[in-house]
């Protein structure tokens, strides 16, 4: 009576499990079953005691064995271990279901040894779609991820849409698309990049606002994926269609801050080639993909921009450059010979009355004052001459000019300078020698209001690409990271056009300054072939 009852508490316990619980003995043979064991079974079948297992459970007449998977019950019941194991169920002559069975096997064990084997079976199949998901949508990241680091840095528009183009049907194993962009003006749409599609297709596909499966795309913002496209009735060019011979079909909109710049069309020549899965992916990239473009789009906007800058910027300073030219060629041929020759006839009239006796001591001194003034105001005259446009510059080139400068700005201030000329000395581009020419204007004045310099070295270095200025002084120095534009007081204004001179005549300009070190201002030029010999330009040169 114990026995018995010990038996029915048992089946009680396992019948109140959710899992399925038998015992398999080494021949294969059902001994004990609980009730969802049983419920597995078909409607009105006998009971699975005593019958083998592999019939009951699995509809086979032979033990389980690969390709559908290895039974484990001998293992079990050679090692005395027991073995976990999952695996797809499945029946012969079905297809795989979307279903997983885990499988726990443990021994029982008598006299003699292992006797049988209790199988715990679990349906897994919610735990495997959730990780099935979780690895789908980790490849996702992981695409996008990679289309984000091939179109990162990419400033070119057309670079942009070519590498994101190849990465896409590179990740979805796909050989045809295409990247259609929006005309805001216009409404059309009409491919940039494409692969796998002829020329012809390509350029004849232009699409309006709505039109066709891309024109749809573009108005509503949505995805649409077709299995045929050569069926749907309203897709545009029809023609076309048939020739490229397209089947598989996918188009997702490129999205920018909500609003739709272009479409990305991917396609192949088999019908349902794609699921949703890769519409949903490809849908995710053409989001990511928008914000490159539109920064690519802004990106050349900016670049536009700035070469209208540079031309602008280049025309104000040659327009500059040739009024001083012009100002400085009428003090040259009018003020300053007028100034002249009225310093030497009052210098005649002093020595006349002097001679002669016409004016008395007075008068002689007045006129003396009046011949210094003269003279003072054609020295002036003359400087003004040099700080305009320095004949020197166009009559015999940089380096006497420079030269020249430092003698009437830094030398009366008692700053000992040296200038030098290394290298093949030659006549440079004009806006290559007025741009070197102003930077060391620039950095004479600087060194004489700011830098409390006791010594300057200015260098011109000849070589066989480029030509290379040195200015440096032993003053006080200055944080040059301190001066990152122009404020209102115009600090920075020197900086900032020794820069963009050397800038629009081809080269750089670096300045190198802390404090209590000094400054070192080094500039350079490219000697463009065919022009490291320019022609005279002089104001007095006809």
């Amino acid at each position: 009576m114990e026995v018995i009852a010990s038996n029915a508490m048992l089946q009680q316990i396992a019948d109140s499990l959710a899992d399925e619980l038998f015992v398999v003995d080494g021949e294969y043979r059902v001994r004990f079953a609980n009730l969802a064991a049983c419920q597995k079974l078909a409607a009105g079948a006998e009971s699975p005691l005593g019958k083998l297992c592999y019939e009951v459970f699995q509809g086979r007449d032979r033990p389980c064995a690969p390709p559908l998977w290895e039974c484990p019950l001998p293992r079990v019941m050679e090692s005395g271990n027991p073995v976990e194991v999952v695996h797809p169920q499945m029946f012969p002559g079905v297809g795989p279901f979307d279903k997983y069975i885990s499988l726990s096997l443990s021994p029982l064990r008598d006299e003699q040894g292992v006797s049988a084997v209790v199988e715990l079976r679990r349906d897994v199949s919610a735990e495997r779609e959730v990780e099935k998901q979780i690895l789908r949508r980790h490849h996702q990241l992981l695409m996008l991820n990679h289309i984000s680091q091939a179109v990162s840095g990419l400033r070119d528009l057309e670079a942009v849409l070519k590498v994101a183009l190849d990465n896409v049907l590179e990740l979805i194993n796909g050989s045809i698309g295409g990247m259609l962009l929006l005309d805001e003006r216009s409404k059309m749409l009409s491919y940039k990049v494409y692969g796998g599609l002829s020329a012809k297709y390509a350029e004849e596909m232009r699409i309006r606002l709505g039109e066709g499966i891309a024109g749809r795309v573009a108005e509503s913002g949505e995805p649409i994926l077709l299995e045929d496209i050569s069926k749907e009735p309203q897709a545009a060019r029809p023609d076309l269609l048939s020739i490229e011979g397209l089947k598989g079909f996918v188009s997702v909109p490129l999205v920018s801050k909500g609003k739709v710049i272009g479409v990305m069309n991917v396609a192949s020549h088999a019908p349902g080639h794609f699921t949703a899965d890769d519409m949903y992916l490809l849908n995710s990239i053409g989001h990511q993909l928008g914000v490159a473009i539109e920064q690519a789009k802004l990106y050349e906007q900016l670049s536009r921009g700035k070469e209208r800058y540079r031309r602008l910027l280049r025309y104000a300073l040659m327009a500059q450059e040739e009024e001083r030219k012009r100002i400085a060629r009428e003090l040259h041929d009018e003020t300053s010979q007028s100034l002249t020759g009225l310093a030497l006839n009052l210098q005649a009239i002093i020595e006349t009355a002097e001679l002669e006796g016409l004016a008395d001591r007075e008068m002689l001194e007045r006129l003396k004052k009046v011949h210094a003034l003269s003279v003072q105001a054609c020295n002036e005259i003359t400087r003004l001459i040099n700080n305009l446009r320095p004949t020197l510059l166009d009559a015999l080139g940089l380096v006497p000019a420079i030269r020249r400068q430092a003698e009437i700005v830094l030398k009366p201030r008692g700053i000992s300078v040296v200038v030098e000329s290394r290298g093949k000395e030659r006549r440079l581009p004009s806006d290559v020698e007025v741009a070197f020419f102003r930077i060391t204007q620039e950095a004479m004045s600087n060194i004489v209001r700011h830098s409390e310099a006791r010594n300057a070295l200015i260098c011109l270095e000849w070589l066989d690409d480029e030509v290379v200025l040195h200015i440096e002084d032993d003053g006080r120095g200055f944080d040059v990271s301190q001066i990152t534009g122009i404020d209102a007081s115009g600090r920075g204004v020197g900086l900032f056009s020794m820069k963009e001179r050397v800038s629009l005549a081809g080269g750089s300009c670096a300045v190198h300054s802390r404090p209590g070190e000094g400054t070192k201002i080094i500039a350079r030029a490219p000697l463009r072939q065919g022009e490291s010999d320019a022609e005279d330009q002089g104001i007095d040169s006809g």
